[in-house]
């Protein structure tokens, strides 16, 4: 075989195997990730907004005070829907910041509409409003795996373009900008609501623990992102 042809494949295989050792692959594919985890977090607080007017039609048969709280609910999901966050967005920290506000204020009204709920034996009984607390719950278990893992996706991603080799082909050759986790503001909103379903039980939300940047999300009973 000719010399020259066999340097010219091995200068070809090395450039291809330093590209690859500069994350030319790796990089794309972690922020791809990163981004499709985000749409799952979207996804689950949707999920969350759309049981709202639901709760809107128990809510309207409490109390004077019930409604008031209501219609902050009402107000605040309002306002959460009305901010999104596209994948080109979630470099931008003033903008992740005014979705995860918006969120955190729907996640407070709920909890005080939640509680005062509890005050209810009669409303308690009824099945519908039953059901609704499981959606509920589960809308908030689910919006806490999302985030979760989108923190870890969001964390592997800014870990690769900052390290080395990686970080030549992240500044080099894509210009890659960290992207921004989802951070609770409250202490302990990463931990799920527990609501108890019996008919002597309250609403109750577990002791505070501290923030966890990997881990947050918002609670039914208690105020987050």
């Amino acid at each position: 075989m000719n010399f020259t042809v066999v340097r010219r494949a091995a200068i070809v295989a090395l450039a291809a195997l330093g590209l690859a050792s500069c994350g030319i692959n790796t990089i794309p594919t972690k922020e791809e990730t990163a981004k499709a985890r985000w749409a799952d977090v979207e996804a689950a607080f949707q999920e969350r907004a759309n049981l709202i007017p639901n709760l809107a039609e128990v809510a309207r048969g409490a109390a004077e005070q019930e409604r008031g709280i209501l219609t902050d609910v009402i107000e605040a999901r309002a306002k959460a829907t009305s901010i999104q966050v596209t994948a080109n967005d979630l470099t931008d920290p003033a903008k992740m910041a005014e979705y995860q506000a918006a969120q955190s204020q729907l996640s407070t009204g709920l909890g005080r509409l939640l509680a005062n709920f509890e005050a209810y034996p009669d409303l308690k009984s009824i099945t519908n409003y039953q059901m609704l607390q499981g959606q509920l719950e589960g809308s908030e278990n689910k919006v806490r795996i999302a985030i979760r893992d989108y923190n870890e996706a969001v964390r592997d991603y800014n870990t690769e373009i900052r390290t080395f080799p990686s970080a030549i082909g992240a500044n080099v050759i894509y210009g890659s900008k960290p992207i921004v986790p989802y951070r609770a503001v409250t202490a302990g909103a990463e931990v799920a609501p527990t609501l108890d379903m019996t008919p002597s039980g309250s609403a109750t939300v577990p002791p505070a623990a501290g923030a966890n940047d990997n881990a947050p999300a918002p609670a039914a009973t208690a105020a987050a992102n």
